[in-house]
C-alpha cells in the first residue's frame, strides 16, 4: 500500500496517459500553423497545451484571423491519422483490474467531447468510465480544478479517496488545488522542480504509472 487511503476512484487524463496521441496531436497542430507563421518548436507547442484547439491555437499564431483556417487544418489533418493513435500498452487491461477492484474511474480531458467520445468508441474505452468531463464541457481549463471536482461530486468521493494520473504540469497543478494526489507520467522530459515537489509521484512511463496505480490497492 503507497497511500494512506486506498483510492475509491481513479481519474485520468486522455491523451499521453491512457492513449498514445501526444505525437499526432503535436504533428497536427504544427501542421495546423504552418502556412501562417515561422515553425514552433515541439515544446513550445506541448507547453500551449490545456483544453480545446480553441483555446490554445491563438496564442501560436501571429494573426487571430488566422484562427479559423488554422482550426480547420487541425481537425481535418487529425481526422485523416487518428487510426495512428493506439492505447498504451496495459491500459485496458489496468481499466479492467480496478473496475473489478470495485473502483470507480473518471476521465478529466482538454480534448474536445465530439473527439474524445470518438477517440474511446473506437478503442472501446467508453464503458468504463462513469463520469467524463472534457475541455468544452465546463467554462474552466485545467489547471483550474473544477473539472476535477465535478468529477468527485459525480461520482460522490472525497480528495483524499481520489487519485488522478495526468502527463502535463497543468494536470498536478489542477489536482494540487483541490488536493487530489496526482501521479505524473514525464515521458522522459524534464520536469521543473516545483511541479515535481507537488506531484504526488513522478514516473517516466505509463507502465510504470498503471504499475503504480495497481499497488495502492493491495
Amino acid at each position: 500500500m503507497t497511500r494512506p487511503v486506498r483510492p475509491r476512484a481513479v481519474v485520468f487524463d486522455l491523451d499521453g496517459t491512457l492513449v498514445d496521441s501526444l505525437p499526432l496531436v503535436l504533428r497536427s497542430i504544427a501542421h495546423a500553423i504552418e502556412p501562417f507563421g515561422p515553425p514552433r518548436p515541439t515544446m513550445e507547442i506541448f507547453s500551449r497545451l490545456g483544453g480545446p484547439p480553441e483555446r490554445f491555437l491563438p496564442a501560436l499564431l501571429d494573426d487571430l484571423r488566422n484562427v479559423p483556417a488554422a482550426l480547420q487544418r487541425m481537425d481535418a489533418f487529425h481526422r485523416a491519422n487518428a487510426h495512428l493513435i493506439e492505447p498504451f500498452d496495459g491500459a485496458n487491461l489496468l481499466l479492467e483490474r480496478l473496475r473489478a477492484g470495485g473502483v470507480q474511474l473518471a476521465i478529466w480531458t482538454g480534448r474536445d467531447r465530439e473527439s474524445c467520445e470518438r477517440l474511446m468508441n473506437a478503442h472501446h474505452l467508453d464503458g468504463f468510465f462513469g463520469a467524463v468531463i472534457c475541455g468544452d464541457d465546463l467554462p474552466t481549463h485545467k489547471p483550474d480544478p473544477e473539472g476535477l471536482r465535478e468529477l468527485m461530486r459525480r461520482l460522490g468521493v472525497s480528495a483524499p479517496e481520489t487519485l488522478f494520473v495526468g502527463d502535463a504540469d497543468v494536470d498536478v497543478l489542477g489536482g494540487v488545488a483541490c488536493g487530489v494526489d496526482t501521479l505524473l507520467i514525464r515521458h522522459g522530459r524534464a520536469v521543473e522542480a516545483p511541479i515535481c515537489a507537488q506531484s504526488w509521484r513522478t514516473v517516466g512511463s505509463p507502465f510504470e504509472a498503471y504499475e503504480l496505480v495497481l499497488r495502492c490497492l493491495e
